[in-house]
């Protein structure tokens, strides 16, 4: 009871001070506010600018290893001539993978190719720049194929090379505008398909990366009959294997390894050969993208750093004034038996809530600013900015008014009373 005491008579001292002298109060919490504003913006907008990347680049799937002639690599020189003359992952080489993998190391092997730039047409529609990309049915297993109307193709529509489709929500709203696209027909490179799904809208993204708004799936067998598998560094659509990990193996190294013995032995590599082929996984994009935006925001906190110090000096600024204002009321305060502690407390109570007051003001701020409609990149503020600015207030109001408290704490009593 005593400690709540003491807290309530500490809040209202402070509370007392801070209204008696509002305009020198709203200056000083200026500092703070444009300082905590800084730093929780930055913070704000890499978090919200990191996610939105993230999601424009989630068409890559999660747990996958690709089979690709060309290796991702970002950063430094990249020696393509190295790969050029590579071979293109090949359909027998598919399905050798699927015969050779374990089962208990993978969900699921896919081959894909695609082919952009085409257009479809559906009596006096058509829509253009279309990417057109032939799957096999563990296609859905590597990357995300959301149907909200229809379904997903059957291995039976699969092996018998059937002309069906699952197209975009853009697609489907062009060629069908008055009503639904399920069911209905389209031509292209002059086939015929049927579309037996419709996927969910994406909207737009952040990045200019592939869109399921306009992209046709159809069979890989269906996809062969329009356009030409490369198997080198000639013309055609480069086909890509895709492999699915399993939850039991968290890194993929057991299938990383297992997937490199199966193509080294596939194509009939040397021991001391280099591979034929890279190994892509989604987390390289991942590292690359987290590496990034901890260096923008380690930038934005060392810039947001210098407004708030600057709103340090303006609390420890006012904080003195304060001693010195109410020097005559410590000393009362003290021969009345107040200890050094209350007093100490007192004022560093009131430099704390003076900073919370102006970090909440900057945080208040930047909620405001999320609150701008965003197509391409919306922000958000995350509760961990938010305890992050409340920390940062309470840690710059500890360190401005710690001195000032001291000072006030070890007064002497008949000194103080003494001043005016």
């Amino acid at each position: 009871m005593k400690t709540l005491r003491l807290t309530f008579e500490s809040f209202r001292f402070a509370w007392q001070a801070l209204r008696a002298n509002l305009l020198r109060t709203v200056l000083s919490l200026l500092g703070v506010t444009v300082g905590i504003f800084a730093i929780i913006a930055v913070f704000a907008v890499v978090d919200s600018l990191e996610a939105n990347v993230r999601q424009s680049m989630s068409f890559v799937g999660d747990k996958v290893i690709y089979v690709q002639k060309w290796p991702w690599a970002f950063g430094g020189d990249y020696p393509w001539w190295k790969y050029f003359n590579r071979p293109n992952p090949s359909i027998q080489e598919f399905r050798e993978l699927q015969r050779m993998l374990s089962p208990e190391n993978n969900r699921g092997v896919a081959v894909f190719a695609a082919r952009g730039g085409n257009t479809l047409k559906a009596g006096n529609n058509s829509v253009e720049s279309i990417a057109v990309q032939g799957v096999t049915i563990d296609y859905r297993l590597i990357s995300d194929v959301p149907v909200q109307e229809g379904r997903y193709f059957t291995a039976q529509e699969m092996d018998a090379a059937r002309n069906v489709a699952i197209v975009g929500y853009e697609i489907a709203h062009n060629l069908y505008p008055n009503g639904s696209a399920l069911g209905q027909e389209f031509r292209t490179h002059g086939q015929k398909f049927n579309i037996i799904g419709v996927m969910q809208k994406e909207g737009k993204k952040l990045l200019d990366t592939p869109s399921n708004d306009t992209n046709c799936l159809v069979p890989l067998s269906a996809f062969t009959k329009m356009f030409a598998l490369s198997t080198g560094s000639g013309g055609g659509a480069q086909a890509t294997i895709g492999i699915k990990g399993v939850d039991s193996d968290p890194g993929m190294l057991n299938l990383e390894s297992e997937v490199q013995g199966a193509m080294r032995t596939i194509r009939g590599l040397k021991p001391r050969e280099e591979d034929s082929f890279a190994l892509n996984r989604p987390e390289m994009l991942a590292n690359a993208i987290s590496q990034l935006f901890s260096i923008i925001g380690i930038a934005g906190a060392v810039i947001g750093s210098f407004a708030i110090l600057v709103g340090g000096f303006g609390i420890a600024n006012i904080m003195f004034v304060s001693v010195k204002e109410r020097t005559n009321i410590i000393g009362i305060q003290k021969s009345l038996g107040a200890k050094n502690y209350f007093i100490l407390f007192q004022f560093l109570f009131e430099a704390v809530f003076l900073c919370l007051l102006g970090g909440g003001a900057g945080i208040f701020l930047v909620y405001l600013i999320t609150l701008i409609p965003q197509d391409a990149m919306p922000i958000f503020l995350s509760a961990g900015n938010i305890a992050l600015g409340l920390t940062v207030s309470v840690v710059i109001g500890v360190l401005a008014g710690i001195i000032p408290a001291v000072m006030a704490a070890n007064l002497d009593p008949v000194i103080a009373i003494r001043s005016k």
